[in-house]
């Protein structure tokens, strides 16, 4: 038996950093990992976790930044981070209000037992759990397929239907996530910036002391910092631009050789006047960082101009070049994240261990410590089937695709899930949309000419991907944190419920019609991208661009050979370009890159000349800025929607 009296929490900025350094994850094995995590960071059960006013206020506040995200989401084609901003905004809350009126009543005493005064730090993460889930998670969806359907159709579905096919996607993308749990949080160690960064924000405001009180003086003042620089980009005037563009900075430096090789019109190549992407490379590291800089220059720098010069891409701007690119980027990204998780294999099997459990009463291995707090396989199996059944169902009947045909898109969001929440382990960036590629080919191929077809199967695997990446980055907090998994699971699921009424209800009361979206109103990037690539396939595998099938061999090869090379040769691994990091460079504007390989810099820098100094500030500082962009960009768009001032 396991000593279960001892202190099971690590305090400050020493267990984040012991449980997310890969190379103690190299040391030992995967059992020992975890039971060591069990024995020193687990806090278990007395620590008030899953209870209604952390649900409530978790389905509250989700509600109310999907609607701010799909706002911003139609006007740029990007969803603002939810975690971290709800963090925040509950721990204000719950500090100010009176919290009596949402503890749960006497009748509900026996299911939330606790009724303390003040959040633990794991109700509080588990709130962050449930808002991104209804906030976040539940949105990707609207700005893109059912945009891309609305433009092309000039209809919208009755709403009961987009509510139930945006629940079971949700739910569904919620338990494909169950099986890459342990495999990429437990053993690989798998960064998750933004995980990360929600975990010391909430620990630095339930936090006491000297130590603590550095370290959220820091994280508050970069949460100003943070929400200033986006207040005058983002407001009404905006006082600073987005951007400033590579050539003029070269220029105005006396580099003018270098300022030759970087066209003024722009291939993305700028330094971006935001803060996220900065402090997001700080916490991830500086070899993926390295790589998605290594990646950018390569995509925008050598072959976009080549591309351009050659007739291949017709127009500069990052529409143009990343509707060739993407398709190298995605097939490397997908060649390092199958090999990856297919290469532990054993950690795989023992994640699926509980699915015995449906054929036959079996006992629980005593050897596994994790076994009744990680979500059992049962769980998987179930829901996913319920989910995958219920999509499958409403996109039958709503836009008659054939039963197996859709069957097989579930299959392929399985795999490409796993890509998606590889992508957000290293760099904190899903390639939602470039995965969503991968279906539309395959759809290209299967039902050549059925564009509504192609949208929303493509729908599924988008979908799908953007909640289980999700899914995994709260549960890295939690994990962080000493939370029970299985406990954090409900709250994220509880969350898919209301996200999906209040993000759809809103997607109505915005877009009354198609005429709204591709014009000044909403723009609609994303939808416009899927829209397009929909329209080319319908013409067949044939139309794609020149020298597309060639940059998906490479894409392949490159990335497994990356991976290979780090998992055969550990001690090579740092010298090697991330292939994750390198295939997402492909698609993403360069200006992101750039932005993300900077932050790492000065993070490594910091690290190098004052390693105490960094230790007690690099997290709490990127985790500030992380929020306060976050809440600022919530205001700007709320402000925006309300008419406070003009578009």
């Amino acid at each position: 038996m396991l000593d279960r009296s001892r202190e099971r929490h690590l305090s400050g900025p020493r267990a984040l950093k012991s449980m997310a350094e890969p190379s103690v994850a190299r040391k030992l094995s995967a059992a020992e990992i975890e039971r060591r995590w069990f024995e020193t960071v687990y806090r278990g059960d007395d620590v008030p976790q899953l209870t209604l006013r952390a649900v409530f206020m978790g389905m509250l506040l989700g509600s109310v930044m999907s609607l701010s995200n799909l706002y911003v989401g139609l006007k740029i084609g990007w969803g603002l981070g939810v975690a971290i901003t709800a963090c925040i905004l509950s721990y204000a809350i719950f500090r100010v209000a009176p919290l009596e009126w949402m503890q749960a009543p006497r009748w509900l005493s026996q299911f939330d037992r606790h009724r303390e005064r003040h959040v633990s730090v794991l109700e509080n993460n588990c709130m962050q759990s449930t808002a991104s889930a209804a906030g976040y998670g539940t949105g990707a969806t609207l700005v893109s397929a059912f945009s891309a359907y609305l433009m092309l159709s000039g209809r919208h579905l009755p709403f009961w239907t987009a509510v139930g096919l945006v629940f079971f996607l949700a739910m569904l993308g919620v338990f494909l996530a169950i099986p890459m749990k342990r495999s990429m949080i437990n053993i690989e160690q798998l960064p998750f910036p933004t995980g990360t960064a929600a975990a010391e924000t909430l620990r630095s405001l339930h936090s006491h002391g000297g130590e603590a009180s550095r370290r959220a003086k820091g994280l508050f003042a970069a949460l100003g910092l943070g929400g200033v620089i986006a207040w005058f980009r983002d407001g009404r005037p905006a006082l600073l631009p987005a951007y400033w563009p590579l050539r003029q900075l070269f220029e105005r430096l006396g580099w003018t050789g270098a300022a030759r090789l970087v066209d003024p019109a722009g291939y993305t190549l700028a330094l971006e006047f935001s803060t996220i992407m900065a402090a997001a490379g700080a916490i991830m590291g500086f070899r993926t960082a390295a790589s998605l800089a290594l990646g950018a220059v390569i995509n925008y720098a050598v072959l976009a101009p080549w591309l351009v010069a050659h007739g291949v891409i017709h127009g500069l701007g990052f529409r143009n070049i990343v509707s060739w690119s993407v398709w190298g980027g995605v097939a490397c990204m997908t060649a390092a994240g199958l090999l990856n998780f297919f290469w532990e294999w054993r950690t795989i099997l023992r994640a699926f261990a509980g699915l015995l459990a449906i054929f036959g009463r079996r006992d629980r291995p005593v050897d596994d410590p994790l076994a009744l707090i990680e979500v059992p396989g049962s769980w998987f199996v179930c829901g996913g089937a319920i989910a995958a059944a219920g999509a499958v169902a409403i996109n039958r009947a709503a836009f008659g695709i054939p039963v197996l045909l859709g069957l097989l898109a579930v299959a392929i969001s399985f795999v490409l899930a796993i890509v998606a929440c590889r992508a957000t382990g290293e760099t904190d960036t899903t390639p939602v949309g470039a995965l969503g590629k991968i279906t539309q080919l395959t759809y290209g191929v299967l039902i050549p000419q059925n564009i509504v077809a192609n949208l929303m199967t493509a729908n599924v695997t988008s979908s799908v991907a953007a909640e289980s990446a999700d899914l995994l980055t709260d549960l890295k907090s939690g994990y962080l944190l000493g939370a029970n998994p299985r406990k954090q699971f409900l709250a994220q699921f509880c969350g898919v419920f209301a996200g999906a009424i209040a993000a759809t209800g809103g997607f109505y009361l915005l877009v009354k019609d198609a005429t709204v979206l591709g014009g000044d109103q909403f723009p609609a990037p994303a939808a416009q991208v899927w829209k397009a690539v929909a329209e080319l396939l319908a013409r067949g595998v044939h139309a794609l661009p020149p020298f597309a099938p060639l940059a998906i061999a490479i894409g392949l090869a490159v990335g497994a050979l990356l991976t290979a090379v780090e998992k055969l040769s550990p001690r090579a691994r740092r010298f090697v370009p991330s292939p994750t990091g390198l295939g997402l460079a492909f698609v993403v504007q360069g200006y992101s890159a750039i932005s993300i390989f900077f932050g790492a810099c000065v993070a490594a820098l910091l690290r190098r000349a004052r390693p105490v100094l960094a230790e007690t500030y690099t997290i709490p500082v990127a985790s500030g800025l992380i929020a306060g962009e976050s809440l600022a960009g919530v205001a700007v768009a709320v402000l925006a929607a309300l008419q406070v001032f003009g578009p």
